[in-house]
């Protein structure tokens, strides 16, 4: 029902702009409502002109608003430079045909303080002119009840969207060519940005981040997110499909995530996040992570197909602890990161947990190092591994046997072609026992080892 309320909109859009296009000029003699608003050509806007439109665009905008009627932006395109959205702010294009093109300032479209403002089907291309430091081509700061649907934006020498302290909807649009991130925000106040599609960002895809560690709750679903570099370098803040920092309670589903330097989702400091239902492909990095001060995170119905390491829940050191890692499927690990990441120590890897946590019914194939480790010296904490599939790894199950580790339990599990051992103890990234998977092996007490099927 979404899509074709979206595809109707769309086709009223330009139906509406086609209309009012063949009316004769004498009528556009003082401005006209119409279904969905008013023609900005009635404004002295000119679509297609060569000339600065940053004017009469702006006096559009504002008598619109104050009328609360949307603005009508027919086919053609309107070069300009900064423009303010006041509240109740609503522009409407032509689908792929009205573009508002940059001449420059410190963002193209900003708003402060308003309410219920909404753009769609309208291009905004940045022409890759650069912003300033921590500015988007939209830029909106405490806003409520924002609408960007159906847009494209492209080319943006700063963040495409940058949002602080707003509610709303972002969904459906087309983002490309970034310089820094698609979609930054700071501090939701209810937020969903969802069936996006996002390519060619130069830090991160989509940033949901807050000032302090706090309630966020922003939906990050379906949206499609590619080729995302970490062109700052660092240490795994850039070069993330999605990345929530400090933001609890964020759900982050269904997904389609290929080709990012780093991971594909990362949570830090991020409690009770859910990061479920994605399809990862070609990643160079862990694909997905929940790291450092967070208590909570599900880690369910993933695919992964290609990455350093598949699945990492860690920094129990920090107080990282309390994880479900369940039901995903995780193969064709790569044996070491690329040259100009992070360290490959912990490469080829399919699931890394610490603390409070249960692994299960997972299926990991072709990872070169462990198919599951547990624990970091003695970071190791009330583990279970239960259930899951490890095939074709050079080591199935590791679990850390250092004095002052916790424990853990590995039973039931279906382990096949690791020649290394299907199970056994770790100084953190040594293996130090024989296979604890064998009739008579050392026994350690905190280690439960029981009722797995080993084909060697």
């Amino acid at each position: 029902m979404e899509l074709n309320r979206r595809h109707l909109m769309g086709a009223s859009a330009a139906g509406m702009a086609g209309t009012l296009a063949a009316i004769p000029t004498s009528a556009h003699a003082a401005p006209l409502a119409s279904a969905l608003g008013r023609d900005a050509t009635r404004y002295g806007v000119r679509p297609g002109s060569p000339d600065d439109q940053t004017r009469a665009l702006q006096r559009a905008i504002d008598e619109a608003a104050r009328a609360r009627v949307p603005l009508a932006l027919p086919a053609g395109v309107y070069r300009t430079a900064a423009l303010h959205l006041p509240d109740g702010a609503q522009l409407i294009g032509v689908r792929g045909a009205t573009k508002l093109l940059f001449n420059g300032g410190a963002s193209l479209l900003s708003a402060e303080g308003a309410s219920n403002i909404a753009l769609c089907n309208i291009t905004l291309d940045g022409g890759g002119i650069s912003l300033p430091a921590r500015r988007g081509l939209v830029h909106w700061l405490s806003t409520r009840d924002i609408r960007i649907t159906d847009c494209e934006i492209t080319n943006s020498g700063g963040s495409a969207v940058w949002l602080e302290q707003v509610s709303g909807d972002i969904s459906g649009n087309i983002i490309s060519n970034t310089a820094v991130t698609a979609v930054v925000s700071f501090d939701a106040q209810g937020l969903i940005v969802s069936r996006n599609t996002i390519t060619s960002t130069n830090v991160n895809g989509i940033e949901i981040l807050r000032t302090a560690i706090g309630d966020d709750g922003t939906l990050v679903l379906d949206n499609r997110i590619e080729d995302i570099k970490a062109g700052p370098g660092g240490s795994g803040q850039y070069g993330n499909a999605i990345n929530a920092f400090r933001a609890g309670n964020v759900i982050i589903r269904g997904n389609r995530i290929r080709n990012c330097d780093y991971s594909a989702v990362r949570g830090n400091s991020a409690s009770n996040i859910q990061i479920v239902g994605n399809s990862i492909s070609d990643v160079r990095e862990v694909a997905l992570y929940s790291e450092f001060s967070f208590e909570g995170a599900v880690i369910a119905g993933n695919t992964v197909d290609g990455a350093a390491l598949g699945v990492a829940v860690c920094n129990f050191n920090e107080g990282g602890r309390l994880a479900v890692v369940q039901g995903n499927i995780i193969r064709n690990l790569l044996a070491k990161r690329p040259i100009g990441t992070a360290p490959d120590d912990d490469a080829g890897i399919g699931i890394y947990v610490e603390a409070d946590t249960s692994v299960t019914g997972n299926v990991i194939e072709n990872a070169p190092s462990f198919g599951i480790i547990a624990g970091w010296g003695k970071y190791l904490r009330d583990v279970a591994i239960t259930g899951n599939v490890i095939r074709n790894t050079s080591a199935g199950i590791g679990i850390s046997v250092v004095p002052g580790a916790g424990s853990a339990l590995v039973n039931n599990n279906m382990i096949s072609q690791t020649p290394r051992g299907a199970v056994v103890g770790l100084d953190h990234d040594n293996a130090i026992t024989t296979d604890l998977s064998v009739e008579g092996a050392e026994r350690y007490g905190q280690v439960i080892v029981g009722g797995n099927a080993v084909r060697r």
